[in-house]
């Protein structure tokens, strides 16, 4: 008869949400409430080569571990997952029964043999293994082939069937369990694992325990709350339900959501994960997951350009990230090189003599605006908004790097000035890269501004709405335009360099965290 097992990965691919950081007595809880739910695998985190540090689930050694193990191990298998080129071998305790029972051993499509032979190594400690190759997807089928061929040699405890990027469909699935099944040796346990880039995971895993493999073993991993690097894992409760509801298991769902509600919402309220268009984007191109986050981070792609972006990502590099090879893609995504000179020559004689006031759209411009006020009417500036038309101020001109706040225009009250990037037209078009790369951290229209300003003369500039980034997070007039890419003091000390850096003499009219650093 089939034997079907639940493995809760919480304190392993949770980790990456929180550094692995848990807290000692946190994890001793969460693997003691897992215990009592009678979860059949708990992983307790990675082995890997680092120094001991009892509030975090990556250990040195086997030893470090057993204290976080409950007395009474009710027939649990506890775990670790070790990747070959980050664990030394050598340190692996032989299996004595009081630690972890089974490894679980990640390897790529380019170090196969590598991590076999770290397998083989642990398996003659002593030690149950499961082979969990990374990015089942990136294989052809005489790829799987070949592998399972190379697991059957090695008769490990478990291979799993790792769907790494997210990428999987129900089509995948079937195809890659029928190719497993039929020619993996029929008592090694069968196991899955799912991300949530395409909101399927659960899906998936309900259409993988049906198929009732023949002869097989099998096991699904999954972590309390669906807890993982966004966009996150199967959620164990759910999946509990569902077996305890279908194939008479008896998971008690109470304890795991003790778990969760003691230790996985607080973490949760302080780093979210879930579904993201732009990781479901990732998964769509099968590719590491570390592209969408490096296009995110540079705050001015919508994802509409994130999706332009990563369709142009080469075969050979969909599996490893390359930060270089991606900063290329997003120079060449941004490079609409054009002669701006008429455009400039324009704008200079309009600038000239005049003294000009930048405003941003930070939430002073609501809070400090009678002071805003003031100075106009004292000062009669050129105004001139970046990436946005203000509602309370009237600007002489208003300055887009960004398409996606260019293609929400409504109305124009006043001429457009565009940089080349961005499709759509505009009274002003000017070189994007002329203007670019003068922010280490990505590019800023205000910087851009300034740097445009300084090109055309203007040697002093005054500033009102460019608030910087606090704790709160609540940093825009309108909070529509929030940007959800995560921003604190090293953006802030950035953009005060790069202010400084354009050679313009800038007053800050309203409170700024670029003028404090």
């Amino acid at each position: 008869m089939q034997n079907i097992r639940l493995l809760d990965c919480t304190l392993r691919d949770g980790g990456y949400i929180n550094d692995w950081n848990f807290g000692f007595e946190n994890i001793r809880d969460i693997v003691s409430s897992l215990t009592r739910a009678g979860v059949d695998i708990v992983e307790v985190g990675f082995l890997r080569n680092v120094d001991y540090d009892p509030d975090r689930t990556r250990w040195n050694t086997v030893k470090e571990l057993k204290s976080i193990l409950p007395a009474d191990r009710r027939n649990v298998l506890f775990s670790g997952m070790a990747l070959h080129n980050f664990y030394d071998i050598d340190k692996l305790e032989p299996w004595d029964g009081t630690g972890i029972d089974l490894i679980r051993v990640t390897f790529h499509d380019y170090d196969i043999t590598e991590g076999l032979e770290f397998c083989r190594k642990a398996q003659e400690k002593g030690y149950k293994i499961s082979c969990n190759p990374i990015n089942i997807m990136g294989y052809s089928d005489e790829g799987v082939l070949w592998l399972v061929e190379q697991v059957n040699k090695l008769h490990p405890f478990a291979f799993s069937i790792v769907d790494t990027f997210g990428s999987m469909h129900q089509q995948d699935l079937d195809r890659i369990v029928s190719l497993v099944d039929n020619n993996l040796a029929k008592d090694i346990s069968l196991g899955l694992h799912l991300h949530e880039n395409m909101a399927q995971s659960f899906s998936l895993a309900q259409s993988f325990l049906n198929k009732h493999l023949v002869g097989r073993d099998v096991t699904v991993d999954a972590s309390l709350l669906g807890m993982g690097r966004t966009p996150g894992n199967l959620c164990i409760e759910l999946m509990a339900d569902y077996l305890n509801l279908n194939f008479g298991k008896q998971y008690d769902i109470d304890c795991m959501l003790d778990a969760i509600q003691d230790h996985i919402l607080p973490i949760r309220e302080k780093e979210p994960w879930g579904y993201s268009p732009p990781y479901f984007l990732s998964a769509r191109y099968n590719l590491h997951r570390n592209y969408a986050e490096h296009f995110l981070s540079k705050g001015d792609l919508s994802n509409r350009d994130i999706n332009h972006l990563l369709s142009r990502i080469a075969p050979e590099k969909k599996t490893a990230f390359d930060a270089s090879y991606a900063d290329e893609l997003y120079a060449a995504y941004k490079d609409h090189r054009i002669n701006d000179a008429a455009a400039r020559a324009s704008l200079q004689k309009k600038l000239a003599g005049r003294t000009v006031l930048c405003l941003a759209p930070g939430a002073s411009l609501s809070t400090h605006k009678a002071q805003i006020e003031a100075y106009i009417a004292a000062e009669r500036p050129l105004v001139i908004a970046a990436n946005f038309i203000p509602a309370d101020f009237s600007a002489d001109y208003a300055f887009f790097t960004s398409g996606k706040r260019f293609e929400k225009l409504a109305a124009r009250p006043c001429p457009v000035l565009a940089t080349s990037n961005i499709a759509g037209k505009a009274d002003y078009v000017l070189d994007y890269n002329s203007l670019a790369g003068a922010f280490q951290l990505g590019s800023n229209s205000l910087v851009m501004l300034l740097h445009l300003l300084a090109d055309l003369g203007v040697r002093e500039a005054a500033l009102a709405g460019a608030d910087g980034y606090g704790p709160d997070g609540e940093n825009y007039a309108d909070k529509r335009m929030k940007n959800h890419t995560p921003r604190g003091s090293e953006y802030n000390a950035a953009m005060a360099k790069a202010i400084r850096a354009q050679g313009l003499t800038v007053r800050f009219i309203t409170p700024s965290h670029y003028e404090k650093e």
